[in-house]
């Protein structure tokens, strides 16, 4: 009931916005939700988190890890990214009312704040954090082991 109540508000801000600046009002049709979801993407782009492959989401500008609100129709579909209009602490920090955007439109609707990656440059966190296998003298370059092998020490033995 109060979730009706507040999106009834909206639509009215929005009619009464709309009517300010002599702009038509137009559905956007049965299926096409893309024009909603591009409009919330560059109302929230400060908001916007991507799908952690560990745990949750990060969010873009902190980097601190999110959540989806288990009430939320989006819990349990992880979406690559997501803008939300805010956060919620409780026992983990939730994003509540959450949209699925994709990434190109942050870097459309916010270009002074966003950038495509060149996929040939990597940054030098990035270049440090890549794994490297360890060196093995037995093994060809570039064999992979988990960690050094250590070699079983002979017990000393002691004479007479």
């Amino acid at each position: 009931h109060r979730r009706l109540r507040s999106v009834l508000d909206v639509r009215k801000q929005m009619v009464g916005i709309m009517d300010r600046y002599k702009h038509d009002i137009v559905s956007c049709g049965m299926r096409n939700y893309d024009p909603v979801r591009r409009s919330l993407c560059a109302g929230f782009f400060r908001h916007a988190a991507k799908r952690d492959p560990q745990e949750g989401y990060k969010t873009l500008v902190e980097g601190t890890p999110v959540f989806i609100h288990p009430s939320s129709a989006l819990f349990g579909k992880n979406p690559e990214w997501i803008v939300y209009h805010k956060l919620v602490m409780t026992s983990k920090e939730y994003m509540h009312d959450a949209t699925v955007v994709e990434a190109r439109w942050l870097v459309e609707v916010a270009p002074t704040f966003f950038k495509v990656a060149d996929a040939n440059h990597i940054s030098k966190r990035k270049r440090n954090e890549r794994l490297e296998p360890l060196f093995n003298k037995f093994e060809k370059p570039g064999e992979w082991r988990i960690s050094r092998v250590r070699k079983p020490r002979r017990a000393k033995q002691t004479f007479g």
